[in-house]
């Protein structure tokens, strides 16, 4: 059987470079099903294609080929792995902390590392700056195609040896909650946190309560702090204005009604990037 690739890189699409991985995919196979995630990763920025993934994942049938390419090591002592997560999905990548996300939330049952004396386009032993193309994209190919299977990919390693990055757990009070910001949505310039919507419930935080936001880069750098709404959806404001929201992963949300929150406030995103939402003691916006 055969089934989807999906690719993710920080290559960008102004070069060839994404094209030479479909080339290579083609070449295993023409009758693959090849699909991207996103090339517009930030360059070298691991945490937003550790989240992309995350964001991706879920929605994809089992048995569906990832591979992710933000590899500012490249040519360096990391691994190039392949992992099975619990819900049967594979993904090639650099063993670098990219799977931080996909790790914590989804959990992965099995990892082996690349064995590249037979997972490699052929003549490209020479090459030590481009496995996107040599490694990963080709031997994703020929797991999705059927060629080789998950075993034959290379030796079985423990999954606890697997690098990641920091990640941080959201906290609720007494009508408070504090997390951070774990990605921006990127096209809209909105503030994504990692605070579930339940939470929010737990500290007794509703629809159209005033809220006190402050934004916080490491533990002294205060960046923003002012009042919004909590809406149900952007109608909820009016054009210009501020608002917490529940996006799309069920998380809460930072924007400005059709305007850019991170653009205005120069707001980034990473697991240094507090925020504090806490409920006015007067409750319920009135009008």
């Amino acid at each position: 059987m055969i089934n989807p690739l999906v690719l993710q890189s920080d290559f960008g699409i102004s070069d060839g470079a994404v094209s030479a991985m479909y080339g290579v995919a083609n070449t295993v196979d023409p009758s693959l099903r090849i699909y991207d995630i996103t090339h517009d990763i930030p360059p070298f920025n691991i945490w937003e294609g550790s989240y992309r993934l995350l964001q991706t994942i879920s929605y994809w049938p089992e048995q569906t080929v990832f591979v992710s390419v933000v590899d500012p090591g490249v040519g360096s002592e990391r691994r190039s792995i392949a992992v099975r997560t619990n819900d049967d999905k594979f993904i090639i990548t650099p063993d670098n902390g990219t799977l931080t996300h996909v790790t914590h939330f989804k959990g992965i049952k099995e990892v082996r590392i690349i064995d590249e004396t037979v997972n490699r386009l052929p003549n490209s032993g020479e090459s030590y700056t481009f496995h996107g193309r040599d490694i990963y994209a080709y031997t994703g190919a020929r797991l999705a195609s059927g060629v080789i299977s998950f075993e034959e990919i290379g030796p079985e390693v423990p999954v606890t040896s697997l690098e990641t990055l920091p990640l941080s757990e959201p906290t609720s009070g007494e009508e408070k909650v504090s997390g951070i910001i774990e990605i921006l949505d990127v096209r809209f310039g909105n503030l994504w946190t990692n605070i579930p919507r339940t939470l929010i419930k737990e500290a007794g935080i509703e629809y159209g309560d005033k809220l006190e936001v402050t934004i916080e880069k490491g533990q002294t750098r205060k960046l923003f702090k002012n009042l919004m709404i909590f809406g149900r959806s952007f109608a909820d404001s009016l054009v210009g204005e501020p608002l917490v929201y529940v996006n799309s992963l069920d998380n809460l949300g930072i924007a400005i009604n059709q305007g850019s929150f991170a653009n205005a406030h120069n707001i980034g995103s990473g697991h240094e990037w507090n925020v504090t939402i806490q409920k006015l003691a007067d409750g319920r916006e009135k009008g």
